[in-house]
């Protein structure tokens, strides 16, 4: 898990699919937090994404740093607990602008059933689960 998390940390920038009834949904992402060994994501529960991750769970997550890649799918479980959406956003504070905590919109999600398979041009892949 820790070089998933640091893998996604050196990125920056990593895209995450969902699934919005048949059609699939990507966008971009930049928050990764470890929080209580639980590899965890950020984003607002009134954002479509939220949605469509209480409705079907199943994630994946592709980020490239020019040379190699991730592709990291499981599941996502909300955590609604104040303690892990603040360790989050104090590992984001430029957050702080549109988040907080107590605001009753950030929602932290952990990943479960994760399987990572990094990558690269000429090398084999190599799968990591957690």
């Amino acid at each position: 898990m820790q070089e998933v998390y640091d893998f996604l940390k050196k990125c920056g920038t990593y895209y995450l699919a969902t699934v919005d009834g048949d059609q699939p949904r990507v966008r971009p992402f930049g928050t990764v937090d470890i929080f209580e060994g639980r590899l965890y994501i950020q984003t607002g529960k009134e954002k479509p994404v939220s949605a469509q991750m209480a409705r079907n769970p199943k994630v994946e997550i592709c980020a490239f740093d020019g040379g190699s890649w991730l592709r990291l799918s499981g599941e996502m479980i909300a955590d609604d607990r104040v303690e892990a959406k603040k360790h989050m956003l104090d590992a984001y504070p430029s957050l702080r602008g549109m988040y907080d905590e107590n605001d009753g919109n950030t929602e932290v999600l952990y990943i479960t059933n994760a399987t990572a398979v990094f990558s690269s041009f000429g090398a084999p892949a190599r799968t990591v689960t957690f």
